[in-house]
């Protein structure tokens, strides 16, 4: 993998009940290992919580934030930054009355003041209603647009801003998963965006695949066997794009689209092309199963050469991001 965010900083804000030594520190480290991940525990009190997180943005000049849920309502409002938000609790105050947060709590992960255990209280619910209010203040900016991505858990039971999160930011995306980040949505949704986040900040031009759904969707609409991982190796290193044929009938796009976002998500969002010239695709490789003279070097699918998506694999593994 590439190392990403190297020797620079990456602030975690953590969700609500949690602390800076939560799992999702763990894979942030586990996976950034070049970089300077910064998870302090937050204090209760909301204004607390973002004093600290101001101070802490002001000296540490972080070049990236990763909130969740709670986390992700405080990242939301520390404006300038490239920033992640992770299933946002953006209205943490009502989302405190929905699932009965009001009395005697527990912190899920070790606190460094030693601290488990702390009172909810009708007050402090207010005190997270009355700062939500915050939101959204510079989402007007076009600097800002480009700053933040919501990212939203399809099986998330706990917080849904999707709908408000798209009120006022266009880089929202749903993603495979439940509330809490696991191994797997974390590496298949959020490293994604943190890549892309990555190559912005460096201006980084990665060679450019684009890949047929042809070559992806076999006879009975599932995936073909070994694509999933093929296309999980290959956005480690290059620029994917999905191709897809275009069609007077809208409900063919439609269908596309809800077939790319079950079976490749995250990675497919704002790379979907549907063209009738595949030919006149600009980039480096063009995986396809018909046989296409164009400007990117052919990978035919299904040729004597590149039979099944395990031949294609090790091709691009000999490449090395070439």
């Amino acid at each position: 993998m590439m190392e990403l965010f190297k020797d620079k900083k990456v602030l975690y804000v953590h969700g609500f009940a949690s602390s800076g030594q939560s799992g999702t520190v763990t894979r942030i480290r586990e996976v950034l290992t070049q970089a300077n991940v910064i998870a302090p525990d937050l204090p209760i009190h909301p204004e607390e919580a973002l004093s600290l997180l101001y101070k802490i943005c002001e000296t540490e000049n972080p070049d990236l934030i990763i909130g969740t849920s709670m986390g992700g309502m405080y990242a939301e409002m520390l404006h300038g930054y490239d920033r992640i938000l992770v299933n946002p609790a953006l209205r943490m105050g009502d989302t405190m009355k929905e699932h009965g947060m009001i009395g005697a709590q527990h912190y899920q992960n070790p606190r460094q003041d030693g601290v488990q255990d702390f009172i909810v209280t009708k007050v402090l619910v207010k005190e997270y209603k009355d700062i939500t209010e915050r939101c959204f203040a510079q989402a007007d900016d076009a600097d800002e647009q480009k700053h933040v991505w919501g990212l939203f858990g399809d099986e998330d039971t706990t917080v849904d801003t999707y709908d408000l999160f798209r009120e006022h930011y266009h880089q929202a995306v749903r993603f495979h998963g439940e509330h809490r980040m696991n191994d797997n949505s974390f590496m298949h949704s959020v490293v994604p965006v943190i890549r892309w986040v990555s190559d912005r900040q460096e201006g980084r031009e990665r060679p450019i695949v684009y890949i047929s759904t042809n070559a992806l969707i076999d006879q009975y609409g599932k995936p073909r066997s070994s694509s999933q991982k093929a296309i999980r190796q290959l956005i480690e290193t290059y620029q994917l794009y999905f191709v897809a044929p275009a069609t007077v009938d809208t409900s063919s796009y439609a269908e596309v689209n809800d077939w790319l976002y079950e079976y490749i998500n995250v990675p497919a969002y704002s790379h979907i092309i549907f063209t009738n010239q595949p030919q006149l695709l600009y980039g480096d490789y063009l995986i396809d199963t018909q046989k296409v003279d164009g400007m990117a070097t052919l990978i035919q699918f299904g040729s004597d050469t590149f039979k099944t998506w395990d031949d294609i694999i090790p091709y691009f593994e000999r490449l090395g991001g070439q």
